[in-house]
């Protein structure tokens, strides 16, 4: 028979609180935990090659970011003439130890989480978060030309006509991009039942109708009011464009994100927010918005040198426990 062992009260006491503390950690950790995910659209100008910097400064950007989910576009890089331009959605996947997607047409997803599943039109991907939750990223780059901020400042961009009206600039968006924006959505909704949190990134070459308003005007920040149709599109669809839903205002917070390689005064260019995220679905809070960019006077996270001609933008949003 083992001796029996008096233990002091004061160290009674102290076992008595590491087992009610352990309890405490083992009945948390049991429960559904609210989850935070930063998502980031990230243009990569010619695959990073036409910065002519190296790949790893892309790679720097990222993770400078905290994103932990990446729309790309303009992956493909350059090449000798006659050869396949290569795809850096791989190899910027690899440098970061995640997972990818290449989409095809200049466009691809990286994931910190795994990828469970890829879109049949290869728009989105789903994805499994460490607690089992899932969600779904879709990804577009939407035509660029013609651009109709151009058309209606009178800049020269390829062949396309001047324009003078709101009305004229909306359908010639529509005509431009409309039909893309369709298939896009029409992917999305397919998987809108499953009842999961969707975000949508990209560089949709078109300014939000939540910028162009008439306070805008009033500031000088823009020609004329235009209900720009793209964003509308994806609004209507149940979509919140995250970085308004932080930043109301565009007057005060303009978000530029095209472009940081010439001057916002420059009179041969148009600086505007043309690269978005959105997320929609099961109650969440949007908790931070931030631009990627060259300085502190554009930007809320400073990459230098910056190795992109368009500004990024990345944002954190918190998923209520549950699944």
């Amino acid at each position: 028979m083992k001796p029996f062992i008096h233990l002091p009260s004061q160290v009674l006491a102290f076992l008595a609180v590491v087992m009610a503390c352990n309890q405490a950690i083992e009945s948390l950790a049991a429960e559904p935990q609210a989850e935070i995910v930063w998502v980031m659209s990230l243009n990569l100008w010619h695959g990073g090659d036409g910065g002519k910097q190296p790949l790893d400064q892309m790679v720097t950007l990222i993770r400078q970011s905290q994103a932990d989910l990446v729309g790309l576009q303009e992956t493909a890089g350059f090449a000798p003439q006659g050869k396949p331009r290569p795809d850096r959605t791989a190899e910027i996947a690899r440098r970061l130890g995640w997972h990818h997607v290449e989409q095809g047409g200049g466009t691809g997803i990286v994931s910190r989480f795994e990828i469970v599943a890829v879109t049949p039109k290869k728009w989105g991907i789903k994805v499994k978060l460490p607690s089992g939750r899932h969600l779904y990223h879709f990804n577009a780059h939407l035509f660029h030309s013609p651009y109709q901020p151009y058309q209606l400042l009178g800049i020269p961009y390829g062949k396309a006509p001047f324009l003078k009206t709101g009305e004229e600039a909306v359908q010639a968006a529509r005509d431009t991009r409309g039909d893309e924006v369709a298939r896009l959505l029409a992917e999305v909704k397919t998987i809108l039942p499953d009842g999961v949190p969707v975000f949508i990134t990209g560089d949709f070459n078109e300014p939000s109708h939540l910028d162009w308003t008439p306070a805008s005007v009033k500031a000088g920040h823009c020609p004329l009011p235009v209900l720009w149709p793209s964003t509308q599109a994806v609004e209507a669809a149940g979509f919140i464009d995250t970085y308004r839903a932080v930043y109301p205002d565009p007057v005060k917070n303009r978000g530029l994100t095209w472009t940081p390689r010439t001057r916002v005064d420059d009179p041969k260019d148009r600086h505007d927010r043309i690269d978005f995220v959105f997320v929609g679905g099961p109650p969440f809070r949007v908790r931070a918005a931030r631009v990627v960019g060259e300085s502190p006077e554009y930007a809320d996270v400073v990459v230098s040198p910056y190795p992109s001609d368009h500004r990024a933008v990345v944002s954190e949003v918190e998923f209520p426990a549950g699944k």
